[in-house]
C-alpha cells in the first residue's frame, strides 16, 4: 500500500487537522507516514499545503515529486487548482469542497474554477459548508472534505473514525459525535457521487 496525498486550502480551514486524523489513521493500521507542511500566511488567509505519504514500506523522503500525487485533498476549490501539476493525471483523485473562500481581489469566477475541476476524471466535488451545517456546525466542513476522500485513501473507514475520536476527546463527547457525523456525510456524498 503507497499513497501520497497534497492537502490544500487557506489558513484556518482545518487542513493540518485533516493532515493530523489521515496521520493518525494510518499509524494505527500499522503504516509508515512521512509528512511536511508550508505553513506560510497560514494563520488566516494565506494558503496552507501538506505532503503526506503513507506506505505499508518505510517512506524515505516527506516530498512528493511532480505528477506523482494519488490524490489532492482542498478544503478550497480554487486551492484544489494550484497543486495539479503535482496529480497523477491518469490516476489521481482530485476530492475538494465546492465552497470558495474569496481572500484575494481577482478571484476567478467560481463556474470557471468548477469547470476545470470538472476536467480531472476522477474528482468529487463537495458542497462541504451545507453538509457540515447539517451535520451540526459549518466549522466541520473539513472533516466532511476527510469524509469524502475516504473511500480513496486506502485506509479502512473505522481507522480514520478512530482517529477523530482521538483527537477530538479532549473537546468533548458532542464535538466527537458532530465530527464523526461530518465525515459519514461526507464519505456517503462521495460513494454516491464518484
Amino acid at each position: 500500500m503507497k499513497k501520497d496525498i497534497i492537502l490544500g486550502g487557506v489558513g484556518g480551514q482545518g487542513i493540518l487537522t485533516i493532515a493530523a486524523l489521515i496521520a493518525t489513521a494510518a499509524l494505527k493500521k500499522g503504516l509508515y507516514i512521512k509528512q511536511s507542511e508550508v505553513h506560510g500566511m497560514s494563520q488566516r488567509g494565506g494558503d496552507v499545503q501538506a505532503n503526506l505519504r503513507i506506505s505499508s514500506k518505510p517512506v524515505m523522503s516527506d516530498l512528493i515529486p511532480e505528477g506523482k500525487a494519488d490524490m489532492i485533498i482542498a478544503v478550497e476549490p480554487l486551492e484544489s487548482l494550484r497543486y495539479l501539476n503535482m496529480l497523477d493525471k491518469n490516476n489521481g483523485w482530485l476530492i475538494t469542497s465546492s465552497n470558495p473562500f474569496n481572500n484575494i481581489p481577482d478571484y476567478p469566477d467560481i463556474e470557471e474554477v468548477y469547470n476545470e475541476i470538472r476536467k480531472i476524471p476522477r474528482h468529487v466535488l463537495i458542497d462541504a459548508n451545507e453538509i457540515a451545517k447539517q451535520a451540526g456546525s459549518v466549522k466541520a466542513a473539513n472533516i466532511v472534505v476527510l469524509g469524502a476522500s475516504a473511500p480513496f485513501i486506502g485506509i479502512e473507514y473505522n481507522y480514520l473514525e478512530d482517529a477523530i475520536k482521538d483527537i477530538f476527546s479532549r473537546k468533548g463527547e458532542d464535538i466527537v459525535e458532530m465530527n464523526l457525523k461530518a465525515l459519514k456525510a461526507g464519505y456517503d456524498f462521495a460513494r454516491e457521487n464518484k
